[in-house]
């Protein structure tokens, strides 16, 4: 498909605005705003359905607040979707009409229904169509992916206390597709899954609260992960396996090492090598933001992208769509 040119994109200084204000909405207006006294950006304000909560966040980032999202169709270049899921096709096809670039959060939208038409969206108007996965922007990530090979063994574990937040979607859409999204990106996006099998149960709401996922690709490499929202501490590991050596990461800490075998080695002992790697310290939300910003303003293709997110998304239904079938199994035989 020909590219469209987009007018924002030429855009000298972005005119940006945040929707949604809430646990995470916050930190995407404190992250504008702080752009906006660098001088990269111009913040124009944020918009919450609870205008208290709008009012509150404008005072503290010295910015516009609204409460009704269709005020900010005609007044930005760019914007952060940070709405409850079942809102984001709606309110990013709006802005995308209208040639606004549009960073949403994940997952994308709620089925792949609805991802397909904000795809479509953004590839008539040329605007640029972002998806929030946030632990690709770990310093730790940043550090490791050139270090990546071919993976083939994965164990990651994500859990949490139990969250005043996101409760209206499921463990697997609110934090499993963190990592759904990741073994993908890390094992080949060109390679497909084989197999997926799956078990989830609720525990305190209505909704899958922990989970625990086994991933197969047609290259041979299995994930195996668990999330749960229903912890007594936070833990955000992943380790992993590639050829000659292992892998640790930890998104919470920020670390990541590399451990393998020195060739030659007089002695098995002696020849193990762990290297930790160096991270740059910088808060994966701005690097996120400044990612969109850069592309938006450059023309260029976002390093996360609406296919990216739809993937993950495809994935998260997948798990999903086993452990509702393992559940039928084991609850109504």
């Amino acid at each position: 498909m020909e590219q469209i040119q987009n007018a924002k994109s030429k855009v000298q200084t972005l005119k940006t605005a945040v929707i949604g204000v809430g646990s995470l909405g916050r930190h995407h207006a404190r992250n504008y705003a702080e752009l906006a006294r660098e001088g990269k950006i111009e913040f124009v304000g944020v918009c919450d359905a609870n205008e208290d909560t709008a009012r509150q966040i404008a005072q503290e980032q010295d910015c516009e607040f609204i409460s009704d999202w269709h005020d900010f169709l005609d007044k930005v270049d760019a914007v952060s979707i940070v709405t409850p899921t079942e809102t984001h096709c709606k309110i990013a096809c709006a802005f995308l009409e209208k040639g606004v670039h549009t960073l949403v959060e994940k997952p994308i939208a709620r089925t792949l229904e609805e991802a397909d038409l904000m795809i479509k969206t953004a590839e008539k108007s040329g605007a640029k169509l972002m998806v929030g996965h946030l632990e690709r922007f770990n310093p730790a990530m940043v550090a490791l992916r050139p270090h990546v090979t071919k993976p083939f063994y994965f164990e990651i574990h994500r859990v949490s206390p139990f969250p005043n937040r996101s409760l209206d979607v499921d463990v697997v859409l609110d934090v499993m597709i963190h990592d759904l999204d990741t073994i993908q990106w890390l094992v080949g996006e060109d390679v497909a899954v084989s197999a997926i099998h799956a078990v989830g149960i609720p525990v305190i709401s209505d909704k899958i609260d922990a989970a625990n996922a086994r991933i197969e690709f047609e290259n041979g490499a299995v994930a195996n992960i668990t999330a749960s929202r229903i912890g007594t501490e936070k833990i955000r590991k992943t380790r992993f396996y590639q050829t000659n050596s292992y892998v640790v990461l930890d998104y919470a800490t920020k670390f990541a090492s590399i451990t393998s075998l020195v060739p030659n080695a007089v002695h098995p002992l002696l020849g193990i090598s762990i290297n930790r790697l160096e991270t740059i310290d910088v808060e994966p939300l701005r690097a996120e933001i400044n990612a969109f910003i850069d592309s938006a303003s450059q023309d260029e293709a976002p390093p996360v992208t609406a296919q990216d997110g739809r993937r993950a998304l495809s994935l998260a239904l997948g798990v999903l769509e086993k452990i509702d079938a393992h559940a039928k199994k084991v609850f109504h035989t």
